[in-house]
C-alpha cells in the first residue's frame, strides 16, 4: 500500500508564507539583532575526512554569457573531472575575497542573501573517469571533494525520484541542501524562503555552465526526502535536501546499491550556539514526499492552469540579436558578477531591459512545468528610467514576450518603500517582482509547490543577474513588503504572491575603505 505524506494539506504552506511576510509593523517592531560573536561559519567542515583536491585548470567553453542562458542541451556525454570541477566552481566556488571588520569574507559564484552561503552541494556518481564511484561533499573552502560513501548509490536517488528518466541515465547527480542556521542567524524564520532563493540563483549558474559545456541537466524537485537525506547522513533538524540535478547523460541504468549504513561523521560546529526555528522545520516537514511513487504522481499530472492576465495593450520586448551579444564568455562573467550596493539614477535602454527579461523568460529544464514558455511565475515591473519606455508599472506577458503597461508615472518613492524602505530599489532603473499564483500551484503540487515556485523565481532572477552583468549593468536581489507589493500592482496582481525581487540599473562605484 502506498504511503501518503502530508503534502496535500496545503494549509501548512499558507501558514508559513503568511507568518513570514514582511510588513511595516513587523520590520519596525522587531527586536532581532545580529550577534556577531555567534555568527556562523560559511563552510561545512568534516574534520575527520581528507579532501580530494579538484583540478584548477578548468575547462574554458568560450561560450558567450548571454548565449549560455538558454535551455539545457538534450544530448551529451558523461563529464570528465575537469568539467565536473568547472560545474562545482561556477555554481558554488569562491570567486572573490574581501576584507571586513574582524576578518575576510569569501564571495561565491552565485548571489546569496546576506552573503551567508548556506547552500551545500553533494555529488552522487558512478562510472565517471578519474573519480571513484561514491557520494561526495563539495568543500568550496579548499576546492575539494570528500567521500562520504564508497560505491554507486545512484539507484537509490533514482528510485527516490520515482524513476525520473534524466536521473536514471545521468552518470552524476548533484544534490543541493540548505543549512538553515547559517541563514536564519540573520533572517530568522524567513530563511526557509531563502533556501530556495539562494539555491535557485546557484542553479541558474549550474544550468548556464551545463549549456556552455554542452552537458544536459535537469532540476528535479519531486523526490522522497528521507532516502536522500539518509544517503547524505544529514541531521534534518539542521540541514535538508532541496533539489536533485542530473548531470550528463548516456549512462546505463545504475546497478543495485551497496547496503546503506548510517553515517556517523563529525561536522564542525557552525556557531558557539545555534538557534532552531520551528516554523522552518514545520514548513519543510509539510512538503516531504513519502515515496518515489508519490514523486512520480506529482510530476505526471497535468501542469497547473496558471492564468497570465492580459489587457491586450502590449509592447513587445526588443532584445539584442545574438550577433550583437557581448563577447565575454560565461565563465569570466560568473566570476565578475557581484551584487550592486548603490545605483546611479541613470537610464538603461529598452533593448538592455528586454535582453535581461528575455534571459529570465527562457524555459527552465525542471520537473515542474507550468504554462509552456511561462512556467509558474509572472514578472511585474516598476520602470523609472528606461530609454524608449514610458515610466510606470508593467506586467510581463511571458506568453507574448511583451510588457503591458498598468500605470504611468515615476514611482521611485513607491519602489523604495516596497523594497523595505531602502535606497537601492528607489535608485534602480527597474525593479522586477516575480510572482506566483500560489493557490493554483499548491492545488497542483501540494506544499511541494511552494518550494517549486520559489525555486523557479530565483532561477529566473539568477539569469537576469547574469544578463545584467553581461551588459555591464548592475543587479541586486532584495526583500520586500509582501502584501504592499500586491496592492501596488492590483487589480492585475490580485491573488498572487511575491516570490523574488531583483533591482536593475547602472551601478555606482563602491566607496573605498580608508585612505
Amino acid at each position: 500500500m502506498e504511503t501518503v505524506s502530508e503534502n496535500r494539506n496545503t494549509e501548512a504552506a499558507w501558514t508559513y508564507h503568511n507568518a513570514t511576510k514582511h510588513t511595516w509593523q513587523s520590520i519596525h517592531t522587531s527586536n532581532h539583532s545580529l550577534d556577531w560573536n555567534n555568527q556562523p561559519s560559511p563552510f561545512k567542515i568534516y574534520p575527520g575526512l581528507e579532501g580530494r583536491r579538484l583540478p584548477t585548470d578548468l575547462v574554458s567553453s568560450e561560450m558567450r554569457g548571454l548565449e549560455a542562458l538558454g535551455t539545457s542541451p538534450v544530448a551529451g556525454t558523461a563529464p570528465d573531472l575537469r568539467q565536473l570541477a568547472g560545474v562545482l566552481y561556477y555554481s558554488a566556488g569562491i570567486t572573490k575575497r574581501g576584507i571586513v571588520p574582524g576578518g575576510q569574507i569569501y564571495f561565491r559564484a552565485a548571489a546569496c542573501t546576506g552573503a551567508l552561503y548556506h547552500i551545500e552541494l553533494y555529488l552522487v556518481c558512478g562510472g565517471l573517469p578519474e573519480l571513484e564511484d561514491g557520494v561526495y561533499h563539495f568543500g568550496p573552502h579548499d576546492f575539494s571533494l570528500r567521500q562520504l560513501r564508497s560505491g554507486d548509490y545512484r539507484r537509490m536517488v533514482v528510485e527516490a525520484s520515482g524513476d525520473e528518466p534524466s536521473l536514471a541515465e545521468a552518470p552524476a547527480i548533484l544534490i543541493t541542501t540548505s543549512v538553515y542556521w547559517r541563514n536564519a542567524w540573520k533572517y530568522q524564520s524567513r530563511a526557509y524562503r531563502h533556501s530556495f532563493w539562494d539555491s535557485g540563483t546557484l542553479l541558474a549558474n549550474t544550468l548556464a555552465i551545463g549549456q556552455a559545456y554542452d552537458m544536459p541537466m535537469k532540476i528535479v524537485s519531486a523526490f522522497a526526502d528521507d532516502p536522500v537525506n539518509n544517503l547524505l547522513g544529514l541531521d534534518t533538524t539542521k540541514e535538508a535536501a532541496l533539489h536533485l540535478v542530473s548531470v550528463g547523460s548516456g549512462s546505463a541504468i545504475p546497478p543495485d546499491c551497496p547496503e546503506l549504513t548510517p553515517l556517523d561523521l563529525e561536522v564542525a560546529p557552525y556557531s558557539p550556539r545555534e538557534i532552531e526555528y520551528p516554523q522552518i522545520l514545520e514548513a519543510h516537514k509539510s512538503a516531504i514526499l513519502a515515496s518515489g511513487d508519490e514523486a512520480r504522481n506529482l510530476r505526471e499530472a497535468p501542469p497547473p492552469e496558471v492564468e497570465i492576465n492580459g489587457t491586450g495593450n502590449v509592447l513587445p520586448l526588443d532584445p539584442l540579436p545574438p550577433d550583437e551579444f557581448p563577447e565575454e564568455a560565461i565563465e569570466p562573467l560568473i566570476v565578475r558578477r557581484g551584487s550592486s550596493r548603490r545605483f546611479r539614477r541613470e537610464a538603461i535602454t529598452f533593448s538592455q531591459l528586454s535582453t535581461i527579461l528575455n534571459a529570465g523568460l527562457g524555459d527552465i529544464t525542471t520537473d515542474f512545468p507550468g504554462i509552456p514558455g511561462a512556467g509558474l511565475t509572472q514578472g511585474y515591473l516598476i520602470c523609472n528610467n528606461v530609454i524608449g519606455l514610458e515610466a510606470g508599472s508593467y506586467a510581463l506577458n511571458s506568453s507574448h514576450y511583451a510588457l503591458e503597461q498598468l500605470k504611468t508615472g515615476a514611482f521611485r518613492q513607491e519602489a523604495g518603500y516596497l523594497g523595505l524602505q531602502q535606497e537601492l530599489p528607489a535608485d534602480a532603473s527597474v525593479n522586477v517582482y516575480l510572482m506566483a499564483d500560489l493557490a493554483a500551484v499548491l492545488e497542483r503540487y501540494g506544499n511541494r509547490g511552494y518550494r517549486m515556485a520559489q525555486t523557479e523565481a530565483a532561477i529566473r532572477a539568477g539569469r537576469m543577474y547574469l544578463a545584467a552583468y553581461a551588459l555591464r549593468l548592475g543587479a541586486s536581489g532584495l526583500t520586500f513588503f509582501d502584501d504592499d507589493v500586491i496592492e501596488f500592482f492590483s487589480p492585475h496582481a490580485a491573488g498572487k504572491s511575491v516570490m523574488f525581487l531583483i533591482a536593475l540599473g547602472r551601478p555606482r562605484p563602491r566607496r573605498r575603505q580608508g585612505g
